[in-house]
């Protein structure tokens, strides 16, 4: 059932439900979530369940304000406090060492936790009620089967868990892509995810240089959306650079299967299986619209999901992650 997320009736029957211990759809600047009480258990178990997500595979969890970190946080590092500073309410995801008493089914029983404060308006107003109510934070993965493309509409949420979810309406999501995680367990910031916010912003607002998973001598923490397959549309998706995208495409016969390209450069295709799509010119665009992209794809029944490889350029990066990992599935 989608509800208006700008009525405060809705509000109010939403955190009605998170506090009663149920789930719901949630409008944030970065994808939809499916939300529960963070601090329940059981609720938080129906995530799990309703994605098909590993119970050890950690969850966000979404706060009001940085005034809520303490309940979830046992120690935020001065680096921390001043990405909070500068990025919150906004799509920065930071993992800190979790109070033991604290999320730890949200946490997937790790001692690390990944704390968010997003900035849409209809969350906001949401944590805010569901605050009211003795309820201080929501777990909230993407809205979506496990592994599957995250959802950027009201509508996206509803085609993958039906109309017996209650979704609170925000419109389309305004970044598109699931946040940047910083892991902050370590003494030094390290990128987990990349996402709207750059390493470069990173690295600016606090001080230190932010250094890469792949840099680590020893395993850092499970984190949402970092595993080397995800993201991914029935179809089966393939990167290409320019050159080989358009020789693949001039190579095609009239018996090519249904064939989705997504490519910045303006390609041509003879074939009638081909449906061409362009990509916008610039990374902040093409994430906005990435997801919804690969989904109508899939609406339209192609079987393979060609895509021009992104620039290796930093503002790329988000958008490279999540096509890569699409791939990988």
């Amino acid at each position: 059932m989608i509800l208006d997320g700008h009525d405060p009736v809705s509000i109010e029957r939403a955190a009605q439900a998170l506090a009663a211990g149920e789930l719901i759809g949630l409008p944030t600047e970065t994808v939809y979530g499916l939300a529960a009480d963070a601090g329940s258990d059981g609720a938080v178990a129906k995530i799990f369940s309703a994605k098909g997500r590993p119970s050890d595979h950690p969850l966000i969890v979404h706060l009001a304000s940085a005034a809520e970190v303490p309940a979830f946080a046992a120690q935020v590092p001065d680096f921390a406090q001043a990405l909070m500073d500068a990025f919150w309410p906004g799509p920065l995801t930071l993992i800190l060492p979790r109070r033991a008493e604290a999320g730890g089914a949200a946490a997937g029983g790790q001692d690390s936790i990944g704390l968010r404060c997003p900035s849409h308006p209809v969350a906001h107003a949401l944590l805010t009620a569901c605050a009211r109510l003795g309820v201080m934070g929501l777990a909230a993965p993407s809205a979506n089967l496990f592994g599957r493309v995250s959802p950027t509409t009201a509508g996206h949420v509803e085609g993958e868990f039906g109309d017996g979810l209650l979704v609170l309406d925000g419109g389309p999501c305004r970044v598109g892509i699931e946040s940047t995680i910083v892991d902050c367990t370590r003494g030094a910031p390290v990128l987990l995810r990349p996402g709207g916010i750059s390493r470069e912003q990173v690295e600016a607002a606090c001080g230190r240089s932010l250094r890469s998973r792949e840099d680590l001598s020893s395993p850092d923490p499970r984190a949402s959306g970092t595993l080397e397959a995800h993201y991914a549309p029935r179809a089966k998706v393939r990167l290409m650079d320019t050159q080989a995208l358009q020789a693949a495409l001039q190579l095609l016969g009239t018996e090519a299967p249904r064939i989705g390209v997504y490519a910045r450069t303006a390609l041509a295709a003879t074939e009638a299986s081909v449906q061409l799509r362009r990509m916008p010119a610039d990374a902040e665009a093409t994430a906005r619209e990435l997801f919804a992209v690969l989904r109508r794809f899939d609406e339209d029944g192609v079987q393979l999901i060609w895509v021009e490889r992104p620039p290796a350029s930093a503002d790329w990066e988000g958008v490279s992650d999540r096509l890569q990992r699409a791939a990988a599935a």
